[in-house]
């Protein structure tokens, strides 16, 4: 399936479901949250978007379970070689009052935990946060969006009503707050090896056949009836050997303004093929791995991650992750903001 546009991507909630709630990626205004498969949340907040405000980011980690604290880092915007060189140290102001120094490496800055106390309550309400270089340089961060992914955060992590919440604070402990979830292992398969049948695969038109009726047109309109009008030529199918009976097969599947890419199926080595889609966003394979980047916008300051491996039997998705809002921060995107990860052995 091709994948949601970048925005619609991030403007997905998840729903209104009793705890524990899935990975699931939520913006508000300035504002984006992803959390993923192990219930560790990441929060990101950003310069307002409208006017020409410099940009510059926060990222809030907070892993699950007790007692867990929240770490705050802080990136000025670095697009391009027009942006203004960060200074190597600044100040942190809210409402008014300095709060420190921030000592910058490369536009980036780890806060103190006193620092960072004092952002979450700034967040809570109305607040002016400021970082001040330079004399009068000044990078001011938005609080609009920042107290609804919050309690977005307290919600997936089970923290309402406890003491350890960010925003709706309570009396209850966090003893029984949702625990930590391991990292899941994915342990890839060796691929067997080439067949001297497999290249004639390529050229068979029963199975491109057999991907065309598994797979939605809109999905892979390169191989649909009608065919993508940003792909003039005839895609060649690649089958990639997999084991003593699947074969993965792959081609170009869609072309976009800055975008493109390519279906992945496992399918039978012969008739009946019966393939499997994996995914139609692919830009790049191994054999065992499948990836996939996909620019958010044509300027290349955000972007949507993802990975299969195969497991013997399927592809597993190993992860998936966004670079956070598109606010010129940096190419390719401030963060790793991910709903899906895994440990990966080969």
């Amino acid at each position: 399936m091709r994948p949601l546009s970048f925005c619609a991507l991030l403007a997905a909630s998840a729903p209104v479901l009793a705890a524990p709630l899935a990975p699931f990626p939520f913006t508000h205004h300035d504002w984006t949250l992803a959390c993923d498969n192990t219930r560790t949340c990441r929060a990101a907040g950003y310069q307002q978007d409208e006017g020409d405000a410099p940009p510059v980011s926060v990222l809030l980690t907070r892993a699950a379970g007790p007692g867990q604290r929240v770490d705050a880092q802080l990136l000025l915007g670095q697009y391009d070689e027009q942006s203004p060189r960060p200074p190597a140290q600044a100040q942190l102001q809210i409402n008014g009052k300095d709060l420190g120094r921030l000592q910058l490496q490369d536009g980036g800055a780890t806060l103190s935990a006193a620092q960072t106390d004092a952002l979450l309550a700034a967040l809570t309400r109305s607040s002016r946060i400021e970082v001040i270089g330079n004399g009068q340089q000044r990078w001011t961060l938005s609080d609009r969006g920042a107290s609804a992914v919050l309690l977005k955060m307290d919600e997936f992590q089970g923290r309402l009503g406890t003491t350890g919440a960010l925003i709706r604070k309570g009396s209850t402990s966090e003893g029984k707050v949702l625990p930590a979830l391991p990292v899941p292992v994915v342990v890839l398969a060796k691929l067997a090896p080439t067949r001297a049948g497999d290249a004639a695969l390529e050229k068979s038109s029963a199975l491109r056949a057999a991907l065309r009726s598994a797979t939605p047109g809109d999905d892979c309109s390169a191989i649909s009836a009608e065919g993508d009008p940003m792909i003039s030529e005839p895609q060649e199918l690649t089958v990639t050997r997999l084991s003593k009976d699947k074969v993965l097969v792959s081609t170009l599947c869609w072309r976009a303004a800055y975008n493109e890419g390519y279906g992945f199926w496992v399918a039978n080595d012969k008739a009946p093929f019966q393939p499997v889609l994996v995914t139609t966003s692919g830009t790049d394979n191994d054999g065992s791995t499948i990836s996939a980047w996909q620019k958010g916008r044509g300027l290349g300051d955000c972007g949507w991650t993802a990975d299969w491996g195969w497991d013997g039997k399927r592809f597993v998705q190993t992860s998936e992750a966004t670079s956070g809002l598109c606010r010129m921060v940096t190419a390719g995107g401030a963060w790793e903001m991910p709903t899906i990860v895994s440990k990966v052995q080969r």
